[in-house]
């Protein structure tokens, strides 16, 4: 699963969910995109789940792209501990995600087969997402 090498603070607040992405809105790399529709922290088991539905519908023909990491500790105290004594120890990774982000990109398949690889995916998400296509220059 996903997780940063080392960051600067151990224990950072939590922050809020509020307003739409205004980076990583667009798809950069591939052809077809999972786009979110919801504001959400993802976990790095969530994005694993994805990563590994995708790349079961790409094969060796077709490349991925996960746009998102998971770089924000989210911490838990243990179960029957009494109140006070400070902050609890970091639990997982979530990525912060704001409605707009493009989730995953895919490329070197036929649309039907992203469609389904990329509706695949979407189950495994908390979220509400659609499919995006990588929008032509006129």
């Amino acid at each position: 699963m996903l997780s940063p090498k080392r960051t600067k603070f151990r224990r950072p607040h939590r922050g809020n969910l509020k307003g739409k992405a205004c980076r990583g809105t667009k798809i950069a790399f591939g052809e077809y995109g999972l786009q979110a529709l919801e504001p959400c922290w993802i976990t790095s088991r969530q994005i694993e789940s994805g990563r590994r539905v995708l790349t079961r519908y790409v094969r060796r023909t077709g490349k991925l792209w996960i746009r998102i990491f998971p770089d924000k500790p989210i911490t838990m105290r243990p179960a029957g501990t009494r109140m006070g004594s400070g902050k609890g120890f970091p639990e997982y990774w979530v990525a912060v995600v704001h409605p707009g982000k493009i989730l995953y990109e895919i490329q070197g398949v036929s649309e039907p087969v992203a469609k389904q690889a990329l509706k695949t995916a979407a189950y495994k998400m908390p979220i509400k997402t659609k499919f995006v296509k990588v929008e032509s220059n006129p």
